[in-house]
């Protein structure tokens, strides 16, 4: 069993959403098998179904004179940011197939939601950056003060989300996935409040890393391709091109 692989690049939000439903679609009509896309957007803020316009701290028209989109989408979780220097993932997967530690006839979405979390503490770990899981704050996180004997209100000042996870399910199929904050310009996030948290900041691998490791985005995009294929149990094929991935069909499974 294998899951294609198409890196983007840079690619707009609206495109990147018409990209990802074709993608879906065939997954969907078992066209083709399971698919990871990896890409990097423009400036754009996404509120998620859970999200509250409240948590966009930016005016309409302070978005608009920097370029900044805004949409409105599916996927779970509140408000988000992506921007250039932030490795986006969209993992387009069958929970009804085979994976690791499933139980029943499908992967529960939440168990998915684990798992990415997994990729993503690994791909921490290849730089060096050492990251973790905070209950009910889905994402990736790094370790705070508290940790090693603080106090609760230090440890959460530390603590900085370094990737943001939100996922929809529809018929079995998973869309959007993650953000990973490699060498993004983390002022950017002052533009909103990142998933409505207030009491612990953002973080980059690029702040967060040890000086040899130098993380750039093609390194990135590497190591998560790499651990998505050991946590999902998984071979990743490389596609050259979208009409590629749409012409080849594949594993079904």
């Amino acid at each position: 069993m294998f899951v294609h692989l198409l890196h983007l690049g840079r690619v707009g939000y609206a495109e990147g959403l018409e990209i990802q439903a074709r993608v879906v679609a065939a997954r969907k009509a078992g066209l083709i098998g399971d698919t990871l896309l990896l890409l990097e957007h423009p400036p754009v803020i996404t509120l998620g179904r859970n999200s509250s316009r409240a948590n966009v701290l930016a005016s309409d028209e302070l978005l608009a004179s920097r370029g900044v989109e805004l949409h409105e989408i599916n996927r779970g979780g509140d408000v988000t940011y992506h921007g250039p220097g932030q490795l986006v993932g969209y993992p387009l997967v069958d929970l009804r197939g085979e994976f690791p530690n499933k139980r029943g006839p499908h992967l529960g979405p939440v168990d998915f939601v684990r798992m990415l979390e997994e990729v993503l503490i690994r791909t921490c770990a290849d730089f060096g950056v050492m990251a973790k899981r905070i209950p009910k704050c889905t994402g990736v996180w790094t370790f705070g003060g508290g940790d090693f004997g603080d106090s609760d209100v230090h440890r959460k000042t530390l603590e900085k989300k370094l990737a943001a996870i939100g996922v929809h399910v529809s018929q079995g199929v998973t869309s959007h996935g993650f953000a990973l904050n490699v060498t993004t310009d983390l002022r950017d996030f002052e533009w909103i409040i990142p998933c409505g948290i207030t009491d612990r900041g953002v973080t980059s691998l690029e702040l967060e890393a040890a000086d040899s490791t130098d993380p750039t985005m093609e390194r990135a995009a590497n190591s998560v391709a790499r651990n998505f294929g050991r946590v999902f149990g998984r071979q990743m094929l490389w596609c050259e091109s979208l009409e590629q991935l749409l012409a080849q069909g594949g594993d079904r499974t």
